[in-house]
């Protein structure tokens, strides 16, 4: 978790617990930690790990995210534009990669797109966002099957904010090639494609 602002985090969380009206030993108590530990934490001295903020969290009657600092987007989604440009932001983020699949008759019977991150590429971040959807989806039926609460899932959702806030990514717009570069590039992918004989042809 080295994207975080200790010292801040620290501020939270003392703010949290003076407002809960505990002193820094009753939640050492309660965390199961020594007093010097929490007063490192409040001061920003040592990392705080994502399990002990969880539990801080419940503890102080706040959220993981909140503790860590970390804002989700406040933009609200008003219109169908505000979803599809969230997917063009998609494009520029680097370290994960994507394809879209399109199915529609006749081929097939449904008309189904879908966007799908291999789980295996190279790219950095895609492992992450396969675990994290698939985890998403078991939440989710959990929730539609009636074996979970909305509170529960909010908390989970809070908790996954909060183990991938540290996980910095850097966007960058797509480069514009002039036209030699976008002709080399284009007999380039043929031929990894194709093999070389058949971009020739």
């Amino acid at each position: 978790m080295d994207n975080f602002d200790y010292p801040a985090i620290g501020q939270r969380i003392k703010q949290l617990r003076k407002r809960k009206g505990l002193n820094q030993t009753e939640l050492a108590q309660m965390l199961k930690k020594s007093l010097r530990t929490v007063q490192k934490y409040e001061t920003g001295e040592i990392e705080v790990s994502i399990a002990v903020v969880n539990q801080i969290a419940d503890l102080l009657d706040s959220t993981p995210t909140y503790i860590l600092g970390y804002e989700s987007s406040t933009t609200q989604i008003r219109t169908l534009s505000d979803v599809m440009d969230f997917l063009f932001k998609l494009e520029t983020v680097e370290g994960i990669d994507f394809k879209i699949d399109v199915q529609k008759p006749p081929r097939r019977k449904q008309w189904e797109c879908s966007i799908s991150f291999d789980g295996k590429s190279m790219a950095e971040f895609n492992a992450d966002m396969c675990l994290f959807l698939e985890q998403w989806e078991d939440e989710r039926s959990e929730l539609r099957a009636y074996n979970s609460t909305q509170a529960a899932y909010k908390r989970w959702k809070e908790q996954t904010l909060a183990y991938y806030a540290a996980n910095a990514v850097k966007c960058t717009e797509p480069e514009e090639l002039d036209r030699d570069e976008l002709i080399a590039r284009r007999t380039e992918l043929l031929e990894k494609e194709y093999g070389k004989n058949e971009s020739n042809e």
